[in-house]
């Protein structure tokens, strides 16, 4: 599956067909969403969230990498990077975020896609998220020491970086086995 992001027309044309933004990110989101008890982003959502970390004007095709789906984002031939939409639980809901690297395998960014909890949403914020910008499957990633806890959400905090960390993790293990390329 493949569709192109364009600011600027503010709309994505699937192999040139014209499907809009929302209509290709949902289709990926079905492919993302595949494993059980998996919760969806809203398609609109995802496709923001791929234009801020990788630019206007990129291509998206889904690729399924064992039992998972990875988006390789690239522009007028080039690789962007990689990124996965994963699902951890905060206190008592499911928090979806997008891990997105680049191809040295170096944490591009991450988005909370949905925050779902009633408090604590500022891990959605970027003066919290920009602390993950660099990292790599090598740095630890641990709450307290390399990244800020946000007071309140203790327990966000540590499911996210978590599932930032794990995601890290096997989106750099499948690139260098050649899984994802």
């Amino acid at each position: 599956m493949e569709w192109d992001i364009s600011s600027s027309s503010g709309a994505a044309g699937q192999h040139g067909r014209g499907a809009g933004v929302a209509a290709a990110c949902a289709l990926a989101l079905l492919c993302l969403s595949s494993v059980a008890g998996a919760q969806a982003a809203p398609p609109a959502k995802l496709a923001k969230s791929i234009e801020r970390v990788f630019g206007p004007a990129t291509q998206v095709d889904t690729l399924k990498v064992d039992s998972s789906s990875v988006l390789r984002i690239s522009k007028a031939g080039t690789l962007l990077g990689f990124a996965q939409v994963r699902n951890v639980k905060g206190k008592d809901q499911p928090i979806t975020f997008l891990v997105a690297i680049d191809p040295s395998n170096a944490l591009k960014d991450i988005d909370v896609l949905v925050y779902r909890e009633p408090y604590g949403g500022e891990v959605a914020y970027e003066p919290w998220r920009k602390q993950f910008r660099g990292k790599t499957s090598t740095d630890r990633l641990i709450v307290g020491k390399d990244i800020r806890n946000v007071s309140g959400a203790t327990i966000s905090s540590h499911s996210v970086t978590l599932g930032v960390r794990k995601a890290l993790a096997d989106l750099t293990a499948w690139h260098a086995a050649g899984k994802i390329r």
